[in-house]
């Protein structure tokens, strides 16, 4: 009986329907449960804030309140003294974030006297607080103190890109925030709109490299050695929606062949990128370059249902003036960037050091 019915296609595809019915119902009660989770924290934040018991007991005082709540509410987690002033963080890390709530003051009178809203559910700009883990977002006040915009923009990069804990930890050590949207670019210029405005959003000045270990005296070819011994990190990096295609692929222009130095594709674009990676100052010459590669995989790569090729151009150093002037006598769309290393080792350093093969023979060999 069993062998029978599982062979049928519509019984197959009805388990797998009521699997994914499941697991989404799993989803929106964990969301439930988080929405809920916060908003009481919220509200204790909000009340800590506003009937300033601190400024009166003390910093005992959140102790006291733990002890408290937890003799309360025995069954509910997560009420220690710390967390509690994580609370009070919360809710004054977003609180400036509220938008004002008309309200109407007396009913003698038609003035519609604008009231600050203090409930996290009128919060129009932070619906996504809900879908992020509550140790997520201790880890956003710790780094995000005092700016509430650059901490809603992780909350939502959060969301977006379903960031682990360490993911997150990895980009509020980097200063994402700072960098994201930032290259030189002329997209807006000659892109249409809104493809212009999301090719900026997806660059970022400078990139940083600090997974890399180099040493103060690189050369190109062991930059990008580099970054593909990395590629997964170097992914994360250049951030949502980049697939990697190649490096030095390969393509004929005429009776000559060119090889480009890394070729991806974006997912929300729905175009390839060309990245060229330079080691020194940037130079008008590297963008003429890297048009051409733009123009080539436009015709040779690029499908009908394909939006035109862009550029990337990665470089140790640039002059934004200069940068900007190259730019714009270009047709095509191409960013500028520079690139940041914070973990050189010297070079005299670096030979002094085992080399992996070194330090197994030492370690069979009972040395170390």
């Amino acid at each position: 009986m069993s062998s029978n019915i599982t062979a049928n296609k519509d019984y197959r595809q009805w388990i797998s329907k009521l699997s994914s019915h499941y697991r989404q119902s799993q989803i929106k009660a964990t969301v439930r449960v988080n929405s809920a989770m916060l908003e009481f924290y919220w509200i204790v934040g909000r009340d800590l804030s506003q009937k300033q018991f601190l400024n009166t007991y003390g910093s005992g005082f959140f102790k006291q309140v733990s002890a408290d709540l937890q003799r309360e509410l025995p069954d509910v987690k997560g009420l220690s003294p710390i967390n509690i002033r994580y609370f009070k963080s919360f809710y004054e890390l977003y609180s400036p974030l509220l938008q004002n709530v008309p309200q109407v003051a007396e009913k003698s009178t038609s003035e519609i006297v604008p009231q600050v809203a203090d409930d996290l559910t009128e919060i129009t700009d932070l619906s996504q607080l809900s879908l992020v883990p509550w140790d997520h977002h201790r880890r956003i006040i710790d780094k995000c103190k005092g700016n509430p915009q650059k901490a809603l923009f992780f909350v939502k990069k959060t969301v977006e890109n379903n960031w682990s804990r360490a993911v997150l930890l990895n980009f509020l050590d980097t200063d994402l925030y700072e960098r994201e949207g930032k290259a030189i670019t002329n997209f807006k210029a000659v892109m249409p709109s809104p493809n212009g405005d999301l090719a900026q959003q997806i660059t970022k000045d400078p990139y940083c490299f600090d997974f890399l270990t180099l040493t103060q005296e690189y050369s190109e070819k062991e930059l990008k050695d580099a970054l593909m011994d990395n590629i997964q990190k170097f992914l994360l990096e250049l951030g949502n929606g980049f697939a990697f295609v190649g490096r030095e692929v390969r393509i004929e222009v005429g009776e000559t062949e060119k090889f480009i130095d890394m070729l991806f594709y974006n997912i929300k674009l729905h175009c390839y990128v060309v990245l060229e990676v330079k080691v020194e100052k940037f130079d008008f010459s590297n963008v003429g370059q890297l048009g051409g590669y733009i123009v080539a995989v436009n015709h040779q790569l690029k499908g009908e249902d394909d939006n035109p090729t862009i550029g990337l151009l990665v470089c140790k150093y640039k002059d934004s003036v200069e940068a900007q002037y190259a730019l714009e006598s270009l047709s095509q769309p191409i960013g500028v960037s520079a690139y940041q290393l914070s973990k050189l080792i010297p070079d005299k350093f670096k030979s002094s050091l085992p080399s992996i093969e070194e330090l197994e023979d030492a370690l069979e060999n009972d040395k170390i």
